[in-house]
């Protein structure tokens, strides 16, 4: 049966017909109006389809962000190909378990991540073909993304509907058990979240973003997405540069960008330093410490902090200018309702704390792999964010905690559970027992600190173990403080008390 569906290529195709020669894409000198996208995304689309890729296909990007990542993640929402979207951050055994894990057929990567991604595939029999954003010429194994922009005939997929409701982008969240989850969404999730921050920041086709998140996480892809979908322009920055930021909200007029700890802070400082113009910025959605926002609106009096709320899983759950109910995460957005429910998934009276649930049609389709783990996240019909909450009379959202079995620590806006930094740590010879935490960090936002029990007769320095669990996972998950204990506080039925650990060691002043 056809369907007369909607997708993010319909988005492309419609914003061809509406915006034609304005720019959808802007990157270094590069400028690609709203119809030179879509033509690209097509000869791009019917590339891929000569070279055997068909819709439910994946295949795996490792890449900074250029425009070339737009481009094809366009030609996939056409075919109906699954992206992999890889942090280029993670470690090789991490990057090798997430292609382990989703199985991709074809491989893309920046020249800067071509080595890493073909060692690392050399575990992976299904990956047929590798493509490399920015290489001129083949170079052994390694093939050139430009030649896919060069198909003459794109007829063959004018018939070609695949479906919105599909597995389009499967991003991996932290570990929890030590394993990452890949998230799967579809193209009508991605829609759901772009139109859902279109509304919360108010965007229009007047709006220019300039994308300072990467277009691996699900914020810096959605905001590229939201903007888009309103016939604004994207400034693509393939690497966070505050001046490089400030320089483009100048050239090109920027409205709007994303941030996380400690990108606002380093853009306040290089405001400080520098004298560039960023007087046509009138908002900035993501987090930071109120100290920051206050700092940020003093010296952007024009612009709005919009604060934000949401994980993979589910964006966004709330958001509202950060002026409209002080220490909130804001009201739930226009397609997303949220109920607190207690620990026997009862709703609770307004004012009560409990776990955040959601329902809306930006929440993912499942965990990959992972049947049981998806079917208890949306339980009853309410996804489950693992976070503790409670809304007041005007329902307004207030973060309360993460639920214990679902810890979460996020420095520099990223996810990192403490049992995934207490496996590698405990993987260490020396080390007998451990305790991992989040510690509030000025520059960051929180910081990893691990508190350790050493073996009998050893003797191991903070840097040392700091540097053997950044060899086992992403850096920026080792932890920042390391302190060496004789004893951990632990609980009647001999587990360590993580709850008594974080009395002890919150509190502490770290640097």
């Amino acid at each position: 049966m056809w369907k007369c569906d909607f997708t993010i290529y319909d988005m492309i195709a419609r914003n061809a017909g509406l915006y034609g020669g304005k720019s959808a894409i802007i990157y270094g000198d590069k400028r690609i109006s709203f119809l030179e996208y879509q033509e690209l995304c097509d000869q791009c689309a019917a590339s891929l389809i000569k070279e055997g890729l068909t819709t439910g296909d994946r295949i795996a990007i490792l890449s900074g962000n250029c425009e070339d990542f737009m481009i094809l993640s366009g030609a996939a929402a056409k075919i109906g190909a699954v992206m992999v979207a890889v942090n280029f951050r993670l470690g090789e055994g991490e990057i090798e378990y997430i292609l382990k894990d989703t199985q991709p057929k074809f491989f893309f990567s920046s020249n800067d991540y071509k080595d890493i991604a073909y060692k690392v595939s050399s575990a992976v029999p299904s990956i047929q073909k590798f493509y490399v954003f920015k290489l001129k010429e083949n170079e052994g194994d390694f093939i050139p993304f430009a030649k896919l922009l060069s198909a003459d005939d794109c007829a063959m997929q004018q018939m070609m509907f695949p479906g919105s409701n599909q597995a389009y982008m499967i991003i991996h969240t932290a570990a929890v058990a030590g394993k990452p989850r890949g998230c799967v969404l579809s193209q009508s999730n991605i829609l759901a979240v772009g139109l859902q921050m279109a509304s919360m920041f108010e965007l229009t086709s007047r709006d220019c973003h300039v994308g300072t998140l990467p277009l691996f996480h699900i914020g810096g892809f959605s905001m590229s997405i939201a903007v888009m979908h309103q016939g604004g322009g994207n400034v693509i920055m393939d690497r966070f540069d505050p001046v490089m930021v400030l320089k483009q909200l100048e050239k090109e007029q920027g409205t709007f960008f994303g941030t996380f700890p400690p990108m606002l802070a380093a853009i306040l400082d290089a405001q400080e330093k520098q004298s560039i113009n960023a007087s046509s910025l009138r908002g900035v959605g993501g987090m930071d410490s109120p100290d920051t926002i206050e700092k940020f609106l003093k010296r952007n009096p024009k612009a709005t902090f919009y604060s934000l709320y949401g994980q993979t899983e589910a964006m966004p759950i709330s958001g509202c200018d950060v002026k409209d109910k002080p220490g909130s995460i804001g009201r739930p957005g226009i397609m997303t309702r949220v109920a607190i429910f207690d620990d026997l998934d009862q709703e609770v009276p307004v004012g009560e704390q409990g776990e955040i649930c959601v329902r809306s049609p930006s929440v993912f389709l499942g965990y990959l792999n992972m049947e049981k783990e998806t079917a208890y996240t949306s339980r009853n019909g309410w996804h489950h964010t693992g976070d503790r909450g409670r809304l007041d009379k005007e329902g307004y959202l207030y973060y309360c905690g993460r639920n214990p079995e679902k810890e979460l620590i996020k420095p520099g806006g990223e996810n990192v559970y403490p049992a995934e930094v207490e496996k590698a740590v405990l993987d260490h010879a020396d080390v007998k027992e451990v305790s991992v935490i989040g510690v509030p960090d000025p520059q960051w936002g929180e910081a990893v600190l691990a508190v350790c029990v050493l073996e009998k007769g050893a003797e191991l320095k903070d840097t040392e173990l700091i540097e053997f669990v950044a060899s086992k996972i992403a850096r920026y998950k080792k932890p920042k403080h390391v302190v060496f204990v004789d004893t951990l506080p632990k609980k009647a039925n001999g587990e360590i008390d993580r709850e008594e650990v974080k009395k002890i060691y919150s509190g502490m002043k770290w640097k």
